[in-house]
């Protein structure tokens, strides 16, 4: 549906209230609105590397770039920055993020390549911002912090380190917004390659985005078992949301960086966003940082 083609297009959002899809170009360092009425891409650009874009309640956009927290005005373009982290990491940057129910921003860390399949490891850890503005520290000695949601009765927070090839599943305190007791949950056959960006549909279901594996996969949380593939026109698929008007569409972002020329020649849809439809579920609404 959006045939502008992102470097490394994420983190996904429905936004009801401008009928829109807001997303990220990570290495463009952009963040994204797209219409489905009038299919018009509009951006802003931002100074440094964008991991993630979420809704905030008052209009506009928390956003996680570089290794800070902050916020977007649309209208103004404007970026105001909450906070500054990990500056004794000077290669590490955000990644994926996502509001949890109680109107609090979570995101991680990772670090960056310094060479073609090189970075260093267990640099990365998954913050949460409270709308009061402080910050806290959920879990260190990551690789690639990435995709994340919570269970419909808000008593499970899911979670993805790309590099353990896995779904984690967490304990949830709603009202403290702290996550205990990890325990594996999926761990990707090898045709699937590396789990990337992920979201929860209405039955409770996981939806996870394989990047390289050219794929999304349904995951059951419950039995830990994969329940259905959904195989897309390009290797390179990074993350997932549903939306439209009853939230029963799927889209679906990817990239075109990491993929040499020779690959890219043969892969005229790499960067592209998808829309799945006749899934036959539907998602449910973002949350709204709270402040």
């Amino acid at each position: 549906v959006v045939k502008e083609k992102n470097r490394m297009g994420e983190c996904p959002v429905w936004e009801e209230r401008e009928n829109a899809l807001v997303y990220v170009d990570i290495n463009s360092q952009k963040v994204c609105r797209w219409s489905p009425v009038t299919n018009e891409v509009q951006s802003v650009s931002v100074d440094a590397r964008v991991g993630s874009v979420a809704l905030r309640q008052c209009g506009g956009y928390v956003i996680a770039l570089g290794t800070r927290f902050a916020f977007l005005d649309w209208d103004t373009q404007a970026v105001t920055t909450i906070l500054e982290l990990e500056q004794d990491k000077p290669n590490n940057r955000f990644n994926d993020g996502k509001v949890d129910p109680k109107g609090r921003f979570f995101a991680g860390t990772m670090a960056e390549e310094t060479a073609p399949g090189v970075r260093a490891r267990r640099q990365g850890a998954l913050y949460t911002l409270f709308p009061d503005h402080s910050v806290i520290k959920q879990l260190d000695q990551l690789d690639i912090s990435n995709g994340l949601d919570w269970s419909l009765d808000h008593r499970t927070f899911f979670h993805i380190d790309s590099l353990s090839y896995a779904v984690h599943a967490f304990s949830y305190d709603v009202h403290t917004g702290k996550i205990a007791c990890p325990k594996l949950l999926y761990h990707l056959e090898k045709e699937e390659q590396i789990p990337d960006g992920m979201c929860i549909d209405a039955e409770g279901k996981l939806w996870v985005a394989c990047i390289d594996g050219g794929r999304v996969i349904r995951i059951d949380p419950e039995t830990g078992k994969r329940i259905q593939t959904v195989r897309l026109p390009t290797p390179r698929i990074t993350s997932c949301c549903f939306g439209g008007k009853d939230y029963s569409e799927m889209y679906v972002t990817s990239a075109y960086d990491g993929l040499d020329e020779a690959t890219l020649a043969k892969e005229p849809h790499a960067g592209e966003i998808f829309k799945i439809t006749g899934l036959g579920v539907k998602g449910i609404p973002q949350n709204f940082y709270a402040a």
